[in-house]
């Protein structure tokens, strides 16, 4: 039998993940496909790198989590397609969580408004969320 969890536990999960990372986290965009792991070394070129408000995640609720603020970066740093993004802690170089990017409504980890990039424009995350393991509260 497949585990299970109420949505306390589910929340407390995903809050967790939030803490365990940090205040002043960094979401970087990446060009080509993602490591197979967070251990693995960063592949792909750099398009923006997004310092993440303090508070980077809402509060976790009927066992989901979705980014809170403003996710917005006013120049890319580089060009190129998006295609993973990394999620560092505040040094910008322990890497913490790993996902797709698609253009909004693309079903990607990450959604953007647009996945080519030109260096210098901007751009915004419409939508990051995550859900919690095991539902079936």
């Amino acid at each position: 039998m497949a585990l299970t969890f109420s949505d306390v536990v589910r929340n407390a999960i995903l809050d967790a993940i939030e803490t365990a990372i940090g205040t002043s986290a960094k979401l970087k965009i990446r060009t080509g496909a993602a490591p197979t792991n967070v251990g693995a070394a960063s592949t792909g070129t750099v398009l923006a790198t997004l310092d993440l408000p303090s508070d980077w995640m809402a509060n976790a609720a009927s066992g989901a989590k979705a980014k809170a603020g403003t996710w917005q970066d006013t120049s890319a740093d580089g060009t190129g397609t998006a295609a993973h993004y990394e999620i560092t802690a505040s040094n910008g170089t322990t890497v913490h969580l790993r996902g797709s990017v698609t253009a909004t409504g693309g079903g990607g980890d990450v959604e953007v408004d647009n996945t080519s990039f030109v260096a210098g424009q901007s751009f915004a995350i419409s939508s990051y969320n995550w859900t919690g393991p095991g539902a079936g509260s």
